[in-house]
């Protein structure tokens, strides 16, 4: 995606992880409209990073989608899911995050995308909320880790989001009851999580740094 100039008198590069997506779909078409220009990914790597560098020319932003669930109870669960889960979730955050320390230039902004189930802590979803909650710790440590370069770096915790992964993979019954939950009484949107990415990564979001923010309409 190719956006207008941003602002100043430089265009503002962003990589979004998992950008074919649903969220990081609409994560990526909200920062081509803030004025990014936008390389969207299915993974993370270093060839990855090095082709946006070369089409590009230079990384202002790093926001990492990408994560699988395999729910079951922590008795019950494959341990091959487990460490499928840890790979992904965990390792390919690890791998992102790293690649996004050496790379996005100072003044930029690296964001995961966390879960509010980590608080929630629900039944069935003790690996992959225990693999959320090690990225939420990555993320506080790696902007800790990047004091000096003006660099912020916050994750994002949605609850129940309405993408098409979600809503092909529950019920009607469970997706209403899911509903319920918030106070705001609807499932979350793409574009809910999408404006909190673009409010981190924008000018008023630059004093928010290290932090798990959920959107979640008040579910934890």
């Amino acid at each position: 995606m190719t956006a207008d100039e941003g602002a100043g008198d430089r265009i503002r590069t962003a990589l979004v992880t998992r950008g074919s997506g649903g969220m990081g779909r609409v994560i990526a078409a909200q920062l081509a409209a803030d004025g990014f220009d936008v390389a969207v990914a299915c993974a993370g790597s270093a060839d990855l990073a090095d082709a946006v560098e070369d089409r590009l020319g230079h990384l202002d932003v790093v926001v990492h989608t990408a994560g699988i669930n395999h729910p079951a109870a922590l008795a019950d669960l494959d341990l091959e899911d487990f460490d499928e889960i840890h790979r992904v979730n965990v390792r390919g955050s690890f791998v992102v995050n790293q690649q996004a320390a050496r790379r996005v230039r100072d003044g930029g902004s690296i964001v995961n995308i966390s879960t509010s189930m980590v608080r929630v802590a629900p039944p069935e979803l003790s690996a992959y909320a225990a693999s959320k909650a090690a990225v939420d710790v990555l993320t506080r440590i790696l902007a800790k880790e990047l004091r000096g370069r003006d660099i912020t770096v916050n994750a994002v915790a949605p609850g129940p989001t309405a993408t098409a992964a979600f809503l092909s993979s529950t019920s009607a019954e469970e997706q209403e009851q899911l509903a319920a939950l918030p106070p705001l009484g609807r499932l979350g949107r793409p574009d809910d999580i999408a404006g909190v990415v673009s409010f981190l990564v924008g000018p008023a979001g630059r004093w928010v740094n290290g932090q798990v923010v959920y959107a979640n309409g008040g579910l934890a």
